[in-house]
């Protein structure tokens, strides 16, 4: 085989890959657009979830933390499967296990509920880490701009999600688990689109493939940079799950009423996904993300510390924690492919952040709630919580240098 066949061969899949980018951008953003909602919808029906099957606090709690704890679990195996199945075969299998865990999570049968579950989880998990490495792979120079789009559409339907669950519970005599099976729609809807990836080649490099060398990688896990982007994700998403699972009791022991919590907590997500769009400006044109960083985390810091000392005047402490959260969010799946030199270190990247990132979310706020019940009051849990936007504030600006792993 002459010596030029590599490179055409190279450049020939290049060529196929983006022939129909409209459609595969149509594809990504109903890919995000699935990674939320089946988890968000399930928190505003607990209640009858738990009512209706007889469930322990404890199981309830569960059943919210479990894709959490799956994430953390699952996030270090996925780059290997990436590696193995190809990029587009692994989140078309995702795709397919998202169906079938939102199937069988609505059947009535013993046990289904959490077997579900799980699926979902995993399913979450798999395309969790992959879909911002194929964002860098195919789209090498608007990568930020990209995951900044996805990231505020995976943000809009997840707060949908959470405010269409109990309107549609109402609509039809299977009540929760009607409206849970709604989102099987999307999910089904975005495989359809993903399908025609299926059949690109593949494009992961083996070291037993001739005549191609092995692109050299060295692994985020011995790296100080991966664990300064890793726990950057970890400490943004602590604030983020610690204020969506304990602001409505925060608010109430102030004397704010359950509809007065439910609605600032919704501007959070909201001023969150808008935060999410103005990023997708400003990301693209940023040298380096020191600033964006620095900005983001006190934007988190100070709303905490409001909530600390004028709680009274919660709405506008979230509003300054959902700005900085929606930014944080975007800048810290960006470092995924900003701070790797190529695709397949992206995904090791992204594997590593998401699982340590997803452990500390599901820990964060049992240890908040613990110290509130050993201590009786908020003072204590917030205080620790405001020292951790502090640490966010160093691993960001740490991990906001220009520069990759090498």
């Amino acid at each position: 085989m002459p010596h030029s066949a590599l490179p055409q061969t190279s450049a020939a899949i290049k060529r196929r890959r983006l022939r129909h980018p409209l459609l595969l951008i149509s594809g990504i953003m109903l890919v995000a657009a699935n990674l939320r909602a089946a988890l968000t919808s399930v928190g505003p029906l607990l209640e009858q979830i738990q009512q209706q099957l007889a469930l322990s606090a404890t199981a309830a709690g569960l059943l919210n933390s479990l894709p959490l704890l799956l994430f953390a679990v699952l996030s270090p195996v996925t780059p290997g499967l990436a590696k193995r199945m190809g990029i587009e075969r692994t989140l078309g299998m995702a795709l397919l296990l998202l169906v079938i865990g939102i199937v069988l999570r609505s059947l009535p049968q013993h046990g289904m509920l959490w077997l579900g579950s799980v699926l979902i989880g995993a399913a979450i998990a798999f395309a969790n880490v992959v879909l911002p490495t194929l964002v860098k792979r195919d789209f090498p120079q608007r990568a930020a701009a990209m995951i900044a789009g996805y990231a505020a559409v995976m943000s809009l339907v997840a707060a949908t999600a959470s405010g269409l669950a109990v309107p549609l519970a109402a609509m039809n005599d299977l009540g929760w688990r009607f409206s849970l099976l709604c989102w099987s729609l999307p999910a089904l809807l975005a495989l359809i689109i993903w399908l025609p990836q299926l059949r690109r080649p593949a494009t992961a490099v083996s070291s037993t493939t001739p005549g191609v060398q092995p692109i050299p990688s060295r692994s985020p896990w011995g790296s100080a940079l991966g664990w300064q982007v890793a726990l950057f994700m970890g400490l943004q998403s602590i604030t983020f799950y610690t204020i969506i699972g304990w602001f409505s009791a925060f608010a109430a022991s102030h004397g704010t009423s359950p509809q007065q919590a439910g609605f600032e907590l919704f501007i959070y997500q909201l001023v969150a996904i808008a935060a999410n769009f103005v990023m997708v400006f400003i990301l693209p044109r940023a040298r380096d993300q020191r600033t964006i960083a620095l900005c983001s985390s006190l934007l988190i810091f100070t709303g905490v510390a409001g909530l600390l000392l004028r709680p009274e005047n919660s709405l506008v402490w979230l509003i300054f924690a959902g700005l900085g959260a929606g930014s944080s969010l975007v800048l810290a799946l960006s470092f995924f492919g900003l701070r790797s030199s190529h695709h397949h270190q992206a995904t090791q990247l992204s594997g590593m952040a998401q699982s340590v990132g997803y452990l500390l979310a599901a820990l964060g706020p049992t240890l908040f709630g613990l110290l509130h019940d050993l201590t009786q009051g908020w003072q204590l849990p917030l205080a620790i919580l405001l020292g951790l936007t502090l640490l966010q504030v160093l691993f960001g600006m740490l991990a906001g240098r220009n520069r990759v792993i090498h």
